[in-house]
C-alpha cells in the first residue's frame, strides 16, 4: 500500500511539472516577458520578472497539491484577484498581439480615431462577462 501512494505521488508530481512547464514554454514562446519589460522601460528587471514567474508557477503547483491554508483576508483575495487578473491580460493581449487581432480588426472596420477606446470597451466587456459568471 505505501509503495502505491509512493506511485500516485510521484505521478501527481510528474503531472503538475509537466503541465506547469507547458505553461512556461507557452508564455515564453509568445514572449511575454521581454515584450511587457520592453513596454514598461523596465528591460534592466526582465530577470526579477521571469524569477517571480517561476516562483509563482512553482508555489502554486505546491499549494494545488498540499492545500496548505492561506490567511483569506479580503485584502489577500483582493491581492490574488489583481495579480490573476493582471497575468491573465498580458496573456491574453500578448496572443491578441501574436495573432495579429487589433490590427486585422482596425484594418476591416476601418478604424482610424478612437482605437483606445475599443480596448477599454472590449476589457469592460470581459470584466461584465465575468462578473456575471462570479454571480450567476
Amino acid at each position: 500500500m505505501l509503495i502505491k501512494q509512493i506511485l500516485l505521488g510521484f505521478l501527481g508530481l510528474c503531472s503538475g511539472l509537466v503541465v506547469a512547464a507547458g505553461v512556461f514554454a507557452f508564455i515564453t514562446m509568445l514572449g511575454i516577458i521581454p515584450r511587457l519589460a520592453t513596454r514598461t522601460h523596465t528591460r534592466k528587471h526582465i530577470y526579477v520578472y521571469e524569477t517571480m514567474i517561476i516562483l509563482g508557477g512553482t508555489l502554486g503547483n505546491i499549494w494545488s497539491m498540499y492545500a496548505f491554508p492561506l490567511p483569506l483576508s479580503v485584502l489577500f483575495l483582493g491581492a490574488i484577484g489583481v495579480f490573476s487578473g493582471v497575468f491573465v491580460g498580458c496573456l491574453a493581449m500578448a496572443l491578441a498581439e501574436v495573432l495579429r487581432v487589433f490590427p486585422i480588426l482596425t484594418n476591416r472596420i476601418q478604424l482610424k480615431e478612437g482605437f483606445p477606446i475599443v480596448v477599454v470597451a472590449a476589457a469592460l466587456g470581459k470584466l461584465a462577462g465575468t462578473l456575471f459568471q462570479f454571480f450567476k
